[in-house]
This record gives structure tokens, sequence and C-alpha cells, in this order.
């Protein structure tokens, strides 16, 4: 049999739970609020529920955007896209200062 894998080390405290609880309200789906601070639905249906973080009152300030969130994927070009970019500027910028 496999072995678990390891832990993330993503951890929600008193503040993220606050904000989390103040998107459940909002009625933010528990997939999105989890993706939001990359942990497991899990930590999330944990603080729905009042299992965990029963003490915090929700965030009253501003939250953020609703999701569904970019998946990791699409981060990961994103990235790369802005490397390809970042180079381009780069290489005009070497350009322009070689022509003055």
């Amino acid at each position: 049999m496999g072995s678990r894998a390891h832990k993330s080390g993503m951890v929600l405290n008193e503040a993220d739970a606050a904000i989390a609880k103040a998107m459940l309200a909002r009625g933010d789906r528990q997939h999105d609020i989890a993706a939001w601070f990359g942990v497991n639905g899990g930590r999330i249906a944990e603080i729905a529920t009042g299992h965990t973080f029963h003490w915090v009152e929700p965030y009253t300030g501003e939250l953020p955007p609703p999701g569904p969130y970019p998946r990791g994927r699409d981060a990961v070009a994103a990235l790369e896209a802005l490397a390809v970019a970042e180079q381009a500027l780069h290489a005009a910028r070497e350009a322009v200062l070689q022509h003055q």
C-alpha cells in the first residue's frame, strides 16, 4: 500500500478563518474558498460547521473576489507568458539604448 503525500504546510489562522466565514456568508463555494487559501476543502467545511474556529467572527472588510480562481496549470502558463514578455521588453530596451 502507498504512503500519504507530504503535508503542504498550508495552515489557516484566525484571520484566514474570519475571511473564510465572510466568504461563506457571501455565498462562495467551499471549493473556491479552499482554492483561494490553498488548502483542502475539508478545512473550509470544518470552519463552516463550527468544528474549528467557532469563536472567530466573520471578517467585515473587503473580501477577495468571488471564485472560481485560475487552475494551477493556468497560473503556470501565465507565468511562462510573462517571462517571455519580460525577455522581449529587456531586448527592446537594450536595442533602444544601443541606438542612443
